[in-house]
């Protein structure tokens, strides 16, 4: 049958999505989460906590020793301290790009829908809490060098470890005693966390539908319609930017398909919408780019950690829409060179404040500073916050996939053979043939590529139709 079989992963994923959230709004809806109710205690609080939490603290769990043992396999392996300083420049300013362009993004769609003002009780900020003020910029750049690596490895911190993990393994290549023995270890003990992330995914379904059931049972309609506007505009400017934006890039710059892309990503899309995490999410994140898109891990075990930690493109977004509309709703007009301070502030904000708890509050407690706006206002939009957190995740992690992408393109890193390859990183339990075929041949229509299949059905690749030539 042309199906997708039972145990494909994303399937059961976008199933689970559905039930929680269809859940939700019926506990919601019913006042079944009422205070110390059944409900309440041992289901919203009780078991959609506990399965939700413990499946994040897995995958945290495992970021610190895949981002360490995959920097260290990856840079040992470019071999070159050159070719290593020149993916990160290419990494850095990529980042950098797309960050700027988010954020004018969401500029252009608030100025043109200009919402917000009279449209929002601003008394509401009196009756929730403040925000954690910001810390000094210049604290963040001395705090990228650890002054204790194992009590940076503990807490998790991604920019100290990245740091030490880098400066390690570049020591290591100046010694010019290379062991074979020693390169083997990392790389077996990097395979190891690997099918760790492999395990853990399994149980991913569970988890979503837990994640998902328990915010949205949570989350009262009290501030829906009062921040209608915000919600709206943000999602519409999210969505241009992951969809438009990422593709047109990633198009111009490589050529390669962003449809291939979008459908390789759309498991990895669903584990950051589900956690709201982008570290929570880097090793699926680093599975679909190594396994299914053929990014070399040298690249790669660089640039989704870095990404991860200073790559904010949705969280810029959201500063953007959220500044004009607190600006509106208290009627301060903002000239051009404010709306260029907004631009200026997200970008160097999206560095500075990366790895910190709560960091797009954090961040837009800055801009709102530098605007003269009350930084308690921000408690607002704090009520829609988690859910409009989980599509913001979606597109810093999928930003992080299409730099990488790019890097790798233009660093000769990236197999394509792999990347158009529609079984790539897939199990044969997971999507039959026929099912995949169907797919991709619609997508080659009118196309200048060409599919092939083998006579067994078991390997299936879209290649340039030049390349036969």
């Amino acid at each position: 049958m042309n199906q997708i079989k039972e145990n494909d992963l994303s399937l059961k994923i976008l199933i689970s999505m559905v039930i929680g959230i269809l859940l939700g709004v019926v506990i919601h809806i019913y006042d079944l989460n009422i205070e110390n109710s059944f409900v309440n205690v041992y289901v919203v609080n009780g078991l959609f906590k506990v399965l939700g939490e413990a499946f994040i603290l897995l995958l945290k769990m495992l970021v610190v020793p895949l981002v360490f043992f995959s920097l260290l396999s990856g840079v040992i392996n470019i071999g070159s301290i050159k070719m290593l300083g020149r993916i990160g420049v290419k990494a850095f300013f990529l980042y950098i790009f797309t960050t700027a362009m988010a954020i004018s993004t969401a500029l252009v769609f608030v100025i043109f829908f200009s919402y917000g003002e009279k449209t929002v009780d601003l008394s509401l900020h009196d009756k929730l809490k403040t925000i954690e003020q910001a810390p000094p910029f210049t604290d963040i750049l001395t705090n990228i060098i650890p002054e204790n690596i194992v009590m940076a490895f503990s807490k998790g911190e991604m920019l100290p470890i990245i740091f030490f993990s880098v400066f390690f393994a570049v020591a290591y290549l100046l010694l010019n005693k290379k062991n074979s023995n020693i390169e083997e270890a990392i790389d077996v003990i990097n395979e190891t966390i690997m099918k760790m992330v492999y395990l853990v995914t399994q149980i991913a379904p569970i988890a979503v539908f837990a994640l998902i059931a328990k915010p949205i049972a949570e989350l009262g309609i009290d501030h829906l319609v009062n921040l209608s506007g915000y919600i709206g505009v943000l999602i519409a400017a999210l969505l241009f930017h992951l969809l438009i934006s990422l593709m047109v890039l990633l198009k111009v710059t490589t050529g390669l398909s962003p449809r291939v892309f979008l459908g390789k990503m759309r498991e990895t899309q669903f584990f950051a919408f589900s956690t709201a995490s982008s570290n929570a999410t880097m090793p699926s994140t680093l599975k679909t780019l190594r396994e299914k898109m053929g990014v070399d891990n040298s690249v790669a075990s660089f640039t989704v950690p870095f990404g991860a930690t200073i790559n904010m493109d949705g969280t810029a977004i959201m500063q953007g829409v959220a500044t004009v509309f607190i600006a509106n709703a208290y009627g301060m007009p903002l000239a051009m060179t404010d709306y260029l301070l907004i631009i200026g502030m997200s970008v160097l904000a999206s560095i500075g404040t990366a790895g910190v708890p709560g960091v797009g509050l954090i961040m837009l407690s800055m801009v709102f500073v530098k605007l003269g706006l009350p930084p308690e206002s921000i408690a607002l939009l704090m009520s829609v916050d988690r859910l409009l957190d989980m599509i913001r995740t979606t597109v810093n992690v999928t930003g992080d996939a299409v730099v990488t992408c790019i890097v790798a393109k233009r660093e000769g890193k990236l197999d394509e053979s792999v990347y158009y390859n529609f079984r790539a990183g897939v199990s044969d339990k997971e999507l039959t043939d026929t099912k995949a075929k169907q797919i991709f041949e619609s997508m080659l229509k009118s196309s200048k590529y060409e599919f092939e299949i083998d006579d067994d059905g078991k390997q299936g690749i879209i290649r340039l139709k030049e390349d036969k030539k």
